[in-house]
């Protein structure tokens, strides 16, 4: 049975997508990986489709090969099932599959409030709490996938809160600034809200055709992202930030999570520092280099630089270094996932 990660923070600008991107990049290289796009924003089916984004969705072939109608038959009333999504893999990422976006997904907010609120009081909506859970099985399922990561829209909507709520674990993208710190004293207040509303639900929907999975997800540890380095370490505006960060996830995020059942086993916490699974710096230069390639920053290959001589070296030297840190990140983050 897949292990599935959200990547979620309702603060937005935090490198979410970007994050769901390398990671399931990553991790495909030694396991079967399922990336789900369920922010409308579609950031990250663009990164896996490219130039064929808006083919893909006029297509007879793939324009419904997507989350939003992939749950369609159950928000709409239609009496069929809910089916497996056929999904797309980048060539150079044979075993990542992309489960894409939709424009329009938010479309299906409303009902879902409602269902998730009404307590089962109305008979038409007993199976949507259950759909979108149904349709990563089904579609995990059927390419034997071993790790889902599901990135989410920065909000506090209704759709975040149940693919957040059926996930095994999530991590917490942040940047090192005051911004960051305040989200962080939303979403120790809100998750535990979320989880304790699915622990009295779950009995309220087992009858339904698409039952929520039992359980909450567990807290897999945050990633730093977006600073600049100065002489080998983040320059030093980011790293008092940074400090704030940690602090605050060790002193206050946890034991708030802890309390509400969202933690995994103590001994699983080890692996980290401070509750963090890495401090990515900015990508700078390479990055546009790897949207060109529609690769990773960390999976370049030295022709798709393009420079020469000492430039060309240094950019090697940092993409070797984003290599072996995302190598480490997925690593731990296997271990992570694997107490959940």
């Amino acid at each position: 049975m897949a292990k599935r990660l959200v990547v979620f923070n309702h603060k937005g600008g935090v490198s979410k997508t970007t994050s769901a991107y390398n990671l399931g990049w990553k991790i495909s290289e030694t396991k079967r990986v399922l990336l789900v796009d369920a922010d409308p924003q579609c950031n990250l089916t663009g990164l896996i489709l490219r130039d064929d984004f808006e083919r893909y969705y006029l297509d007879a072939e793939t324009r419904d090969q997507n989350i939003k109608d992939g749950v369609a038959a159950t928000f709409t009333g239609r009496p069929s099932p809910i089916t497996a999504v056929n999904c797309i893999c980048p060539a150079r990422a044979p075993n990542l599959h992309l489960l894409a976006g939709h424009a329009n997904l938010s479309e299906y907010d409303a009902a879902l409030t409602f269902a998730q609120t009404s307590n089962n009081a109305i008979a038409t909506l007993q199976n949507l709490p259950g759909a979108f859970a149904e349709l990563l099985r089904l579609t995990e399922d059927r390419y034997e996938i071993d790790v889902t990561i599901i990135d989410l829209n920065p909000g506090l909507s209704a759709i975040n809160q149940n693919l957040f709520l059926v996930s095994d674990a999530f991590i917490i993208p942040t940047n090192p600034d005051p911004f960051s710190l305040m989200a962080l004293d939303t979403l120790q207040t809100i998750l535990p809200r979320w989880a304790t509303w699915k622990a009295g639900a779950v009995d309220l929907f087992a009858d339904s055709a698409y039952p929520l999975p039992s359980g909450s997800p567990k807290f897999a540890g945050t990633l730093i992202q977006r600073f600049n380095v100065r002489n080998g370490k983040a320059a030093r505006p980011y790293r008092d930030n940074i400090a704030e960060i940690k602090a605050k996830v060790a002193t206050t995020v946890v034991p708030a999570l802890a309390h509400a059942g969202m933690t995994l086993d103590p001994a699983a916490y080890e692996l980290l520092n401070d509750y963090c699974l890495g401090e990515i710096p900015d990508f700078q230069g390479l990055l546009p280099k790897s949207h060109d390639a529609g690769v990773p920053v960390f999976a370049l290959l030295d022709e798709e630089i393009r420079e020469t001589g000492p430039v060309l070296a240094n950019a090697i030297e940092r993409r070797d270094g984003f290599t072996g840190q995302f190598a480490d990140i997925s690593n731990k983050l296997l271990q992570m996932i694997d107490y959940a």
